[in-house]
C-alpha cells in the first residue's frame, strides 16, 4: 500500500466507512457525478485549435503546427535553434520515440534530471478556453520533463483540445479510471509578481513553454 492509499484508509477509518471504498461508493461517486449539474459554461467559436492557439500565446507560450508527427523533431529543432536554446533533454518515452537524431536534437526518455535544460511532453488533453495543457502523471508521463527543466516543450495533437476544463475531467473519468497521483494544469512560463509586481518567468519552473501542435 502507497502512503498516499494509507493515508486515505486512515481518514476513512476515522470516518467509520472502512479501508477502501466498496463497489457500492464507487456506483454512487458516479451516479452522483452524471446527474451533478455544471455551471455556465461560456461558448466557445467552433475552431478549438485556434482559441487554444490563442488563449496560449496570450500566456507567452510560443506556437508552431505541423501536420504529421514525422515532422515534430524538425519543428522543434528549429525553434530551439532560432532562440538559441540547447538541442539535447529528456522526453517522455512515446515523443522520445521520434526521430529525433535526423533533425539535430538528442532526447532521453526518462524523468528529468537538475542538469536538463529541454524537457519535452505529450498532454493528456489541452484546454481551448484558456490555452492551458492538462498532463497526467505516471509511468510514462514523469511530471519532472515539464517542471525542471528551463525549456518545456508539448506536442498538442488537435484530437486531444477540448473547450473547457470540465471536458478535461470527463475524459480523465472515461479513460483513466481512476485518477493518477497528480494531475498538472500548465498555463503558460512558470511565473510570479511578488516583488513590487515586477513580473518575472521562470520563477517555480520552466522560462518558457512551446507548443507544437499536431493538426494531423
Amino acid at each position: 500500500m502507497s502512503a498516499r492509499e494509507r493515508i486515505l484508509s486512515r481518514i476513512r477509518k476515522a470516518q467509520g466507512r472502512g479501508g477502501r471504498p466498496s463497489q457500492a461508493e464507487h456506483a454512487a461517486i458516479d451516479a452522483y457525478l452524471r446527474a451533478h449539474p455544471r455551471g455556465t459554461l461560456p461558448p466557445l467559436e467552433d475552431d478549438l485549435v485556434a482559441r487554444f492557439r490563442a488563449r496560449a500565446e496570450a500566456l507567452l507560450c510560443t506556437c508552431d503546427e505541423v501536420a504529421r508527427e514525422a515532422d515534430v523533431p524538425a519543428a522543434v529543432a528549429r525553434y530551439l535553434r532560432a532562440a538559441n536554446l540547447p538541442l539535447s533533454g529528456c522526453a517522455w518515452p512515446k515523443p522520445a520515440a521520434l526521430d529525433w537524431a535526423s533533425a539535430g536534437v538528442s532526447l532521453e526518455a526518462r524523468a528529468a534530471l537538475d542538469g536538463d535544460a529541454l524537457g519535452v511532453t505529450g498532454v493528456f488533453a489541452a484546454i481551448a478556453e484558456t490555452g492551458t495543457l492538462m498532463l497526467v502523471s505516471g509511468p510514462d508521463s514523469p511530471a519532472t520533463v515539464s517542471l525542471l527543466p528551463e525549456t518545456h516543450v508539448a506536442i498538442v495533437p488537435a484530437a486531444r483540445i477540448v473547450p473547457h476544463m470540465e471536458d478535461g475531467w470527463d475524459r480523465a473519468r472515461a479513460e483513466l479510471g481512476a485518477l493518477p497521483r497528480a494531475v498538472n494544469f500548465v498555463s503558460g512560463p512558470s511565473r510570479t509578481a511578488d516583488i513590487d509586481q515586477q513580473l518575472v518567468l521562470g520563477a517555480h519552473g520552466p522560462y518558457r513553454v512551446h507548443i507544437v501542435i499536431l493538426r494531423g
